[in-house]
């Protein structure tokens, strides 16, 4: 019997799936995903995966708008999310965050729509998806400042990269930190010393495809039955079983998503 898993981050209304998506999704129900997390960008998006969620019974949804989209979107996009928030497809907001490499949002504008997202998932008791890109410490900021004000946050930090420093700081408030593709890469040894130090209750894996496709697909398009490569090379880092690391990682999705 196949492991179970969940992908926790898919970008699947992505154009490079909108010639074979049916069979994407056969393929990840063949390699023992239960379920995948399909997570929007934009208010524009955020209705295209509820629409997804609503039509595929293996995905879930996500709606918000990530950082790099802030400055870019009309004066209704967060009342449009608002809205959407409350359809039973959806699981969690975002994602959200903040970046410095690129300069698309000014960053007051990008922490003023981060703290939108997580008052509103603390309102509608939903989950949080986190971008954070070169901006660990600002974040970290303000998720401590969430965190002392209301308690444990219910995220996760998505496709990361930071030091141990920031993964600790983020796992005491309670988030989940998720691991992608780049796990597998050569010279990602660093980021495989920070995996080994997680606790097992807080880790989760995804493809954030259809980029960061894991070894043996790297460079090619990255799609969810390929998360089992990263939960492959999880597993060897943490000194355990590929199913130790399915039961657990998709146990955590559950109680994360609720679904």
């Amino acid at each position: 019997m196949l492991p179970t898993w969940i992908d926790t981050h898919a970008h699947l209304d992505d154009e490079r799936f909108h010639a074979d998506l049916p069979a994407v999704l056969q393929r990840a129900a063949e390699a023992g995903l239960e379920r995948i997390v399909a997570v929007a960008v934009t208010a524009l998006d955020s209705v295209r995966y509820v629409q997804l969620a609503a039509t595929h019974p293996i995905l879930r949804a996500t709606v918000g708008i990530q950082p790099n989209h802030v400055a870019e979107a009309s004066p209704t996009a967060w009342d449009e999310v608002v809205a959407l928030s409350q359809r039973q497809e959806v699981v969690a907001l975002g994602e959200t965050g903040l970046d410095r490499h690129w300069k698309h949002t000014p960053f007051p504008q990008q922490e003023d729509y981060f703290a939108r997202h997580l008052e509103l998932a603390r309102t509608l008791d939903r989950a949080v998806v986190i971008h954070c890109r070169e901006a660990e410490a600002d974040t970290v900021r303000m998720l401590r400042a969430d965190f002392d004000k209301h308690g444990p946050v219910r995220a996760v930090m998505h496709s990361f990269t930071g030091d141990l420093a920031t993964a600790e700081a983020c796992v005491r408030m309670g988030l989940h930190i998720s691991f992608a593709g780049m796990l597998t890469y050569k010279n990602a040894q660093a980021l495989r010393d920070v995996a080994a130090k997680m606790p097992f209750e807080r880790v989760l894996v995804e493809t954030d495809c259809p980029y960061l496709a894991p070894v043996p697909y790297r460079g090619q398009r990255n799609e969810p039955a390929h998360v089992v490569h990263t939960a492959a090379v999880l597993a060897q880092t943490l000194g355990v079983s590929i199913d130790v690391i399915a039961e657990h990682t998709t146990r955590n999705a559950r109680r994360l998503f609720g679904s």
